[in-house]
């Protein structure tokens, strides 16, 4: 399961290849999203795929061994909840939970752009809010929350996410050039070998990766929307 600001999404997936084994079922979400509304939707993912005997969550939030610590983009009703146990009681299935941007990055150095990559690899997804993951020699730095960091007096995910380019109707360039920001924030932090730009826009890259500025080489998520379903399920390897 992939939660997001706008949607609760589900697959099954292949462990051994990184394939999803049929089409993900979506449930439409809103942020902030009640928790009542959101255990309602994964239960209802978790019947869509009875035969599955696992689920993995990559949960917009920190994440530590199943408990959820701050929680910015779904609200304060999912804070400091064992939500591990929680999900594997309202499902029957045994859980595991992680970061979301985690569990893309996850999918993307075991399967796709980022695959063999040494040293230090940034994944940064755009969606309702900027997520990001850090990894070392393929090692996973977790719960790194870049999209948090202040920017004008508010966390910089709401100067540029790709919400925030749909919701102020900003051309490809106008909204590059805010990611340019995020980008150049990032770059000191981290001094990556690599950035992984994902999300659902890193299937329009032939739109706006040619306005990005950057030391590192940029490239595209190579799963596409699916590395947030792909590397939930990894929580299980």
């Amino acid at each position: 399961m992939d939660v997001g600001g706008s949607a609760f999404k589900a697959a099954p997936v292949d462990l051994r290849t990184g394939k999803t084994l049929q089409a993900a079922h979506v449930v439409p979400s809103s942020a902030p999203c009640t928790w009542a509304q959101g255990m309602a939707a994964m239960r209802e993912l978790a019947r869509r795929f009875p035969w599955c005997d696992r689920i993995g969550i990559g949960f917009p939030g920190v994440v530590r061994e199943g408990r959820t610590g701050v929680v910015s983009l779904l609200g304060a009703d999912w804070e400091k909840l064992d939500l591990a146990r929680l999900v594997t009681r309202a499902t029957k299935h045994r859980t595991r939970v992680i970061n979301d941007a985690d569990a893309a990055g996850l999918a993307e150095m075991t399967f796709g752009a980022g695959r063999g990559v040494r040293g230090t690899v940034l994944m940064l997804t755009l969606g309702t809010g900027i997520g990001s993951a850090l990894f070392y020699d393929g090692r996973l730095v977790p719960n790194l929350e870049l999209g948090e960091i202040p920017w004008r007096g508010r966390p910089i995910e709401l100067f540029a996410s790709a919400r925030v380019r749909a919701k102020r109707g900003l051309d490809w360039r106008d909204w590059a050039e805010r990611v340019n920001v995020v980008i150049e924030i990032a770059e000191k932090l981290t001094s990556p070998e690599l950035i992984i730009l994902g999300g659902g826009v890193s299937a329009e890259a032939e739109k706006w990766f040619r306005y990005l500025r950057s030391r590192t080489q940029i490239v595209a998520a190579k799963l596409r929307n699916e590395a947030g379903i792909v590397g939930a399920a990894l929580a299980w390897r």
